[in-house]
């Protein structure tokens, strides 16, 4: 009634001030949805790298970083809205997941680069995860968290939910206080079921960007490929989504130049759309940066200057099919590594003007990567199915040579960190240690050694070591013995014939430092993937999977007694029914009336009568 007794002057004013506030609450709504849109990111990188034994390296890396969760609430722009989710339910301060299939090769392809330290991982499933919780409730969050990684990757994640599929590292993987748990599944078959998963976490995912050169046979046919996702979170930096996928290829030479080398090997001429069958027509629209790398290693650049030739895009050895636009060099001051690196800008090109970058070699050249200190590599010893011996073989590389003093007194240190499943049943106090074939007491080698044991069907045995070999050793040779458990027929997994796997063991180089740097002048030139080559990497290796018969029992033996006992009982119940059904008054009457009409048909037939 009041408001019908205003003037109309007053009526006016009353809904232009409403209106100028709700214009106000939008704006500000606005902005602050633009603040936090602002503050997400994501960028994309592409490292391409040629390789010694005429292969060629592809490394995809994809960024998204969120602001912390008091700024932008519990909506996103950018970011994954699943990762944050998952980072905010089990407290996860650092992640890694990684998918591989095949094994990087370290001696062809390098031990002593980030790309190798980083990037190289064992075959099958790895995941390790730092807890920001108490204690008492890391192991019960560790198990939900394998379920949720497990449905968000159509992964079989959820089985290191079990105490005895996963461990609790001090020291040997990663220095920790206690809250870091690691798994590894080496079985797992990686698909296209695991990668699709992975791209939908992108925020172009393959349809644009350099994702879009995700093509999946050229993938798959590889000879390995790994991809992995690793996050940090804080509540000062928010969280940091790191993305790679590392793929190793043959070149498509079909239609390329190949070159003899004078040692006989081919080195192929190829170029992005040989390897993805695709070219690069775009960027993501909502990526802050989109580059492509080309990586030319030392032992190139070295054959460079031999020839008396600038390592550019165009010299006496090979050629770029575009011309870059930025060349970068690696900053050395140990001499070990010194690489260079051509970028091109993603934003110069679109679909009319696709980017196929690629390298065309004008003289056979042969060159090697550089290794880490030791090959270290892992057999089985023994034979039958009741004992064996784990052996770890540590052959020395040359490179110690190149980085330390080689007096008397000199030794470099050595990291091992190995999980063997409970049915493996080591004696820790069999090691025995052999160094250029002689025998060595486990005090002057072994300086720092933590085990726990593994408890039948409880707990898996994890060892880590600190060792320390003299720089003029050449081979070393460390045993363990161990007897071979028996499990329950439930516990045998579908093809328990082809035997169990023991996890790839981790061999680190605490006294070398693998990281590279590339200086800038221009302070506003920011790429995640040099940033993650610029970080102190310890020098590390995965040695290989090993393959453990153990006793199987005959599984066709209870589809015998099956089949057997249903066909006793088959013809046992069989016959008693038909001996309580049978009537033999019944039976004899229909007998006479048989033979009676038989011989009534028989006299008519002869015009008789009977």
């Amino acid at each position: 009634a009041r408001a019908l007794m205003m003037p109309p002057s007053t009526a006016r004013r009353l809904c232009f001030l409403s209106l100028l506030l709700l214009l106000l609450l939008l704006a500000a709504a606005a902005s602050a949805t633009a603040d936090a849109a602002a503050a997400e990111e994501f960028t994309e990188e592409l490292l391409l790298r040629p390789l010694p034994d005429r292969k060629a390296l592809a490394h995809f890396h994809f960024r998204s970083s969120a602001p912390p969760a008091s700024a932008a609430g519990r909506h996103h722009h950018l970011f994954p809205k699943a990762i944050s989710q998952l980072v905010q339910k089990f407290h996860i301060s650092e992640l890694e997941l990684s998918f591989t299939q095949g094994r990087w090769n370290y001696e062809q392809w390098g031990g002593y680069d980030p790309m190798s330290t980083n990037n190289a991982k064992p075959p099958g499933v790895e995941l390790w995860a730092i807890f920001d919780l108490p204690l008492a409730e890391i192991d019960a969050t560790w198990k939900n968290l394998t379920h949720t990684l497990s449905g968000l990757f159509c992964a079989s994640i959820n089985f290191l939910e079990s105490s005895t599929a996963f461990s609790a590292p001090r020291w040997g993987f990663k220095l920790n206080e206690g809250n870091l748990r690691y798994g590894a599944l080496p079985r797992e078959a990686v698909c296209t079921e695991n990668l699709t998963p992975w791209l939908k976490l992108l925020p172009c995912r393959d349809k644009a960007g350099i994702a879009s050169l995700l093509y999946r046979p050229s993938v798959y046919k590889g000879y390995y490929h790994s991809q992995k996702l690793k996050l940090k979170s804080s509540q000062s930096l928010g969280i940091i989504l790191d993305q790679t996928l590392t793929v190793v290829l043959q070149p498509n030479t079909v239609s390329g130049k190949q070159l003899h080398s004078t040692g006989g090997q081919l080195q192929p001429s190829w170029s992005m759309e040989h390897l993805f069958s695709k070219k690069l027509s775009g960027k993501c629209l909502v990526s802050k940066s989109s580059r492509v790398f080309v990586e030319i290693e030392k032992g190139i650049v070295d054959n460079v200057d031999k020839a008396g030739s600038d390592v550019s895009s165009n010299n006496d050895l090979f050629v770029l099919s575009t011309a870059p636009d930025r060349s970068l060099k690696e900053l050395d001051n140990l001499e070990v590594q010194s690489s260079s690196l051509y970028e091109y800008d993603v934003n110069n090109y679109n679909s009319d003007k696709p980017l196929n970058v690629g390298i065309t070699w004008k003289l056979p050249l042969i060159w090697s990567c550089t290794r880490a200190p030791y090959h270290a590599s892992r057999f089985l010893m023994g034979s039958g199915n009741e004992r064996g011996s784990i052996a770890m073989s540590f052959l020395s590389t040359g490179l110690d040579k190149q980085l330390v003093d080689s007096s008397n007194d000199c030794s470099i240190k050595a990291v091992v960190f190995q999980v063997v499943p409970w049915y493996v049943k080591v004696y820790y106090h069999s090691l025995e240690v052999f160094i250029d074939g002689n025998s060595k007491a486990i005090s002057e080698v072994v300086d720092k050694i933590h085990v726990t044991p593994s408890e039948d069907k409880l707990l898996p045995g994890t060892m880590e070591m600190l060792l320390k070999f003299p720089c003029s050793m050449q081979l070393a040779t460390l045993t363990l013995d161990f007897d071979k458990g028996f499990l329950h027929i439930d516990e045998y997994p579908p093809d328990a014939n082809q035997g169990f796997d023991i996890p790839s063991a981790l061999v680190s180089f605490p006294e070398f430092n693998s990281s590279r740097s590339y200086p800038e002048a221009d302070p506003l030139f920011v790429s995640p993937l040099l940033e993650n080559f610029k970080e102190d990497g310890v020098v590390k290796s995965y040695t290989e999977v090993l393959l453990v018969p153990l006793t199987t029992p005959d599984f066709s033996m209870p589809y015998n007694v099956i089949t057997f006992t249903c066909t006793v009982l088959a013809l046992y119940f069989g016959s008693l029914l038909n001996a309580l059904r049978r009537r033999i008054g019944e039976e004899e009457r229909g007998l006479k009336k048989l033979l009676l009409g038989n011989c009534n048909l028989h006299c008519f037939s002869l015009n008789l009568k009977c």
